[in-house]
C-alpha cells in the first residue's frame, strides 16, 4: 500500500477504562475506527460516550487501556511524547488561548516552543496563519479578552495550523457561536480542508455542522463505533441512538437527506 493510500488514523480493539470512587467504568470496548487521508469525519455519540477521549488518544495525550491508536503509522502516544503538534493540530472546544499572550503570540507559541526558526520568521509564519483564518493584521496585538467568540475560534484554529499538520482535530468547533458565526466558521473549515489537503476529525453534536462539513460520520454507541459511513447512510441506519440523534426532534435536516431531489423523482 502506498503512503498516500494508508489510513492516517487506525484504531483497533480499543479499550478505555477509568477508575473513580473504587469503581471501574468501561468507556470503549473493542472499538475499531479507520480514518482515510483527506476525509472530514465527524464523531458523534451520547454524553459520556468517550468522544473527546478518542480525540485526546489520537493526539497522544491519553493512552488506551488496551488496543492501539496509530497516527500516520506510529503509535499516537509516541507522538505525544515527541510533541504531537508537528503532526496533529488540535482545536479545543473553548479555544484554550493563553490569556496573557496576544493573538500573534498565541498563534506563534508552537513554533517558538520548537525553537528551530528565527524570531522574525516565526512572526511572519504566524501572521500568514492569522490571515489564512480570515482575520486582519490589525487583530494581531489584541488580547484574547478583547475577541468575540468567533474570533477566539479562528485564532485557536490558526494556532492549530501553524505547524502545517496533515491531521486536524476539532472538539465542538461551532459550540457557543451564533448562527452567522457558525456558518462562517464552517465555510472557513471547508475551504481549508480543500486547499490544504487536510484530514479533519471533529467531535460535534450540531446537526447543521455535521451535514455541512462531513464526508463521513462515525457513531459511537454501546462503547464502540456502530457505523462509519457517509451522512445519508448513517441517517438511515437502524440503531436506537442513531434514530434518536438524527431523526428525533432536532433531526429535520437529517430527514431531508432521505428525500429524493426533484430531479430524481
Amino acid at each position: 500500500m502506498t503512503e498516500a493510500r494508508k489510513p492516517i488514523v487506525q484504531i483497533e480493539k480499543l479499550w478505555s477504562t477509568f477508575r473513580a470512587a473504587g469503581q471501574t467504568s468501561v468507556i470503549h470496548q473493542d472499538l475499531d475506527l479507520t480514518i482515510a487521508r483527506g476525509e472530514l469525519l465527524s464523531i458523534v455519540g451520547g454524553s459520556g460516550g468517550g468522544k473527546t477521549v478518542l480525540l485526546r488518544q489520537m493526539l497522544g495525550l491519553e493512552t488506551p487501556t488496551r488496543g492501539s491508536v496509530m497516527v500516520q503509522g506510529r503509535p499516537a502516544d509516541e507522538l505525544g511524547r515527541a510533541g504531537a503538534a508537528s503532526r496533529v493540530g488540535m482545536l479545543f472546544q473553548h479555544g484554550a488561548l493563553f490569556s496573557s499572550f496576544t493573538v500573534l503570540e498565541n498563534i506563534a507559541f508552537p513554533l517558538r516552543e520548537l525553537g528551530t526558526l528565527p524570531a522574525s520568521l516565526v512572526r511572519d509564519v504566524a501572521m500568514v496563519k492569522l490571515q489564512m483564518v480570515g482575520l486582519e493584521a490589525r487583530h494581531a496585538h489584541k488580547m484574547p479578552a478583547d475577541l468575540s467568540g468567533g474570533m477566539v475560534k479562528r485564532v485557536a484554529l490558526a494556532r492549530a495550523l501553524v505547524m502545517d499538520p496533515p491531521l486536524l482535530l476539532l472538539d465542538e468547533p461551532t459550540a457557543g457561536l451564533d448562527p452567522d458565526s457558525a456558518d462562517g466558521f464552517c465555510t472557513l473549515l471547508q475551504s481549508l480542508h480543500r486547499e490544504l489537503d487536510l484530514t479533519v476529525v471533529m467531535v460535534t453534536h450540531d446537526l447543521d455542522t455535521i451535514f455541512e462539513l462531513s464526508t463521513r460520520v462515525a457513531v459511537v454507541a454501546d462503547k464502540h463505533v456502530v457505523i462509519n459511513a457517509p451522512p445519508g447512510e448513517v441517517v438511515a441506519f437502524d440503531h436506537p441512538f442513531v434514530q434518536d440523534f438524527f431523526r428525533g426532534g432536532r433531526g429535520h435536516r437529517a430527514m431531508a437527506l432521505l428525500q429524493p431531489t426533484p430531479d430524481a423523482v
